[in-house]
């Protein structure tokens, strides 16, 4: 349970927090074709007799998102259709392997809904050093990141190094679905990217106001999911997803309000 809150207390916020680039850079279904993705990774890991696959997981969801990137960057599709075919045919391929492996077949259901509760330590200090240096890296690059979003080209004119930065992002994007489908499992993971970061731009007027509620969203959201959980015996994933939701329809509420306040 510590193991568990401790997890969530870190990859809540800082999910959050990527999840308000991740929003501004329309990279949503990216990091849901990551996540989805990563089933491989964990089947494979499986399949070569690792007890613990977030290595595999991690590798083959890199792999993917440097695919898609090079597809864009080599044929006529759109990124969209890109993530559509990578997605499907990766999960096709997790679920085949999976089906093969029949005395793994019970993992299935902990990676696609989530086990945060079976958190062991190594994930926990994993976590740590994602959240740490990504944030580190997302607050140091952060004027360039946001000029990178507004307008790419004048991002390289003004000497913003655009490919490694993407490169760099997606980098660590890809680490942080991976390592947060402990968290919520494959099918839910994008939640935490997503909706913190949503629900944080319908109550806030600037960049920092934004940063600051999504990553406290994402903060309640992983702290009430667990401990929730924990006393009601529920599952911790969809209980943080649902929290989560919860704060996205208050702040909805809240948005409605402020409009008519101003039109009134």
């Amino acid at each position: 349970m510590q193991r568990a809150l401790a997890m969530a207390l870190l990859m809540g916020p800082f999910c959050a927090l990527m999840g308000v680039f991740v929003t501004a850079r329309k990279l949503s279904f990216f990091s849901e074709t990551l996540a989805h993705s990563s089933l491989t990774g964990v089947a494979l890991g499986f399949w070569w007799g690792l007890s613990d696959p977030t290595l595999t997981q991690i590798l083959f969801s890199l792999v993917i998102a440097f695919g898609v990137i090079w597809l864009k960057e080599n044929t006529k599709l759109l990124t969209d259709t890109i993530m559509a075919v990578l997605l499907s045919g990766s999960v096709a391929v997790g679920v085949v392997i999976l089906s093969l492996l029949k005395s793994y077949r019970g993992e299935l259901h902990r990676y696609l809904f989530g086990d945060i509760l079976a958190t062991g330590p190594a994930q926990v200090w994993f976590a740590v050093l994602i959240a740490g240096l990504g944030s580190c890296f997302l607050l140091s690059k952060m004027r360039s990141l946001i000029l990178l979003t507004l307008n790419a080209g004048l991002a390289q004119v003004s000497g913003v190094r655009v490919k490694i930065l993407n490169y760099l992002f997606l980098l660590l994007l890809t680490f942080t679905v991976a390592l947060s489908v402990r968290l919520l499992g494959i099918i839910l993971v994008t939640a935490l990217l997503i909706i913190p970061a949503a629900a944080a731009r319908n109550v806030t007027t600037s960049l920092r106001q934004h940063i600051l509620v999504s990553v406290l969203m994402g903060l309640i959201s992983g702290a009430f999911g667990v401990t929730g959980a924990y006393y009601f015996d529920l599952p911790c994933g969809p209980l943080i997803v649902l929290t989560a939701i919860a704060l996205f329809i208050l702040s909805v509420g809240f948005h409605s309000i402020q409009k008519l306040c101003k039109q009134s």
